[in-house]
């Protein structure tokens, strides 16, 4: 049996946890350490972990494979992804959509430069349903796509909700607008707006003495997050928050509807139902990680992106395997 992959974990939040529960559950990873920004002595011995300090990755060039960044999209991956791909091959799940080809360059230097790969982008969106938006529309050439998500807790758009300036906590949700969606799989093809799709529904927890309806200004005005969007922003106490808005459900469908033939009406969808968002997207970068490893182990150097890997890399298979047990 071949070494085990060693992981690093950059990271500690929702989907860190969710990243160290998702390599328990391959046996052919090994992760070396998580590490944080924070004092790692504040964790303890929790779950058996090594916590090490972000500073002291610097000695772990040669001791770990690949290392899955875990911060959030707004601040921490537009740094950590372009500054971590000089030294180790990185997986991230950078979900800004509007900016991704211009983080895909600053990366892709990077890693280049240093004969790394560097896997951006990872998760379910961006990530599996753009595969499956890529699918689609080359099968069914003439056709119209539309992407759904929810309803459920979108981690990004949480996260940045938490950044505004006097914001103590907060979760957003995302809500599909059904009718729509049932038009679609009827096998109409609506033009529709951003606002027609979805709805974005806040729920904050302002600090003391915070100016309420300046933080809702600031919200519903994001770019690339809520200012396309009808925005609907509801302030609630700490206790409410962890009593109502713990769990972290998502979900959402890609579907495209087109025609072949002389007018043959044709559907691809494809959905997802997720108790759990950051678990999901974890076990999504856990994988992308092995592709990682075995590209680069191939010479392979640069940034990639999901339509750059194919399936095969994902699998702790071979191709024997997967052509015999899948094919």
């Amino acid at each position: 049996m071949s070494a085990a992959i060693k992981i690093g974990i950059v990271g500690y939040g929702n989907l860190g946890r969710g990243v160290v529960s998702a390599i328990g559950q391959n046996p052919d990873m090994e992760l070396v350490g998580v590490f944080t920004r924070r004092e790692p002595a504040s964790f303890g011995s929790e779950g058996g972990l090594t916590f090490l300090h972000v500073s002291d990755l610097e000695g772990y060039k040669d001791r770990i494979d690949v290392l899955i960044l875990c911060g959030g999209s707004a601040t921490d991956l537009p740094e950590q992804g372009p500054f971590f791909s000089k030294s180790f091959n990185t997986v991230d799940s950078f979900d800004t959509h509007a900016k991704i080809p211009e983080y895909f360059e600053q990366v892709n230097d990077s890693a280049l430069t240093a004969g790394k790969v560097a896997v951006i982008s990872t998760g379910w969106d961006p990530g599996l349903f753009s595969i499956n938006r890529l699918m689609a529309e080359s099968i069914l050439s003439e056709g119209t796509d539309y992407t759904f998500w929810g309803k459920g807790v979108s981690q990004g758009h949480s996260d940045a909700i938490r950044r505004v300036q006097g914001v103590k906590g907060g979760v957003q949700y995302t809500v599909p607008v059904n009718e729509v969606i049932d038009q679609i799989r009827q096998g109409q093809t609506p033009e529709l707006s951003t606002r027609q799709k979805h709805l974005r529904q806040c729920f904050v927890v302002a600090q003391e003495g915070a100016d309420q309806e300046q933080i809702r200004q600031e919200i519903v005005s994001m770019p690339n997050y809520f200012s396309d969007y009808d925005t609907t922003v509801t302030f609630i106490s700490e206790e409410e928050l962890r009593r109502d808005h713990s769990q972290m459900p998502h979900g959402g469908f890609v579907i495209r509807s087109g025609v072949t033939g002389t007018n043959t009406r044709q559907i691809i969808e494809y959905s997802l139902k997720l108790e759990s968002n950051p678990e999901f997207t974890a076990s999504v970068l856990v994988a992308y990680a092995r592709a990682a490893y075995r590209l680069n182990k191939e010479g392979a150097s640069g940034a990639k992106t999901v339509f750059d890997i194919a399936p095969g890399y994902l699998s702790p298979k071979s191709a024997a395997q997967l052509r015999k047990e899948l094919l």
